[in-house]
């Protein structure tokens, strides 16, 4: 599973069966990543893998808990909807909307990716 570190809470993140998620765990693999992440328009965190990925776009609405591959190399957390096309990575796990608010706080954050066997 794929856990997400963001101010010293885990998030657990349920994998999606796609290409994209499949480079993600290849990528974690060789070890953990650390990605500094931008709050934009309230509604999403983000930031860059440093690598380009395989993308699986489709056109949805995103939830609360989304975590989504956006243009190839960008990691998206979304606390909110959003519609565009996208590749959809996995889903938080365990948290409400609210506790994942709370975890992603306001502004910019770092989040520690890592990969455990489960």
């Amino acid at each position: 599973m794929l856990h997400i570190e963001v101010n010293g809470t885990d998030i657990p993140v349920k994998l999606y069966d796609n290409s994209s998620a499949a480079a993600v765990k290849e990528l974690l693999k060789k070890g953990h990543l650390t990605i500094p992440m931008k709050d934009y328009a309230k509604m999403e965190k983000f930031g860059s893998f440093g690598v380009q990925l395989p993308t699986n776009d489709e056109h949805i609405t995103t939830e609360a808990g989304d975590v989504i591959l956006s243009e190839g190399n960008l990691l998206v957390i979304y606390y909110a909807p959003n519609t565009w096309n996208f590749t959809r990575l996995g889903k938080v796990q365990n948290l409400s909307e609210a506790e994942l608010r709370k975890v992603l706080g306001k502004g910019n954050i770092t989040a520690t990716l890592t990969w455990r066997d489960e």
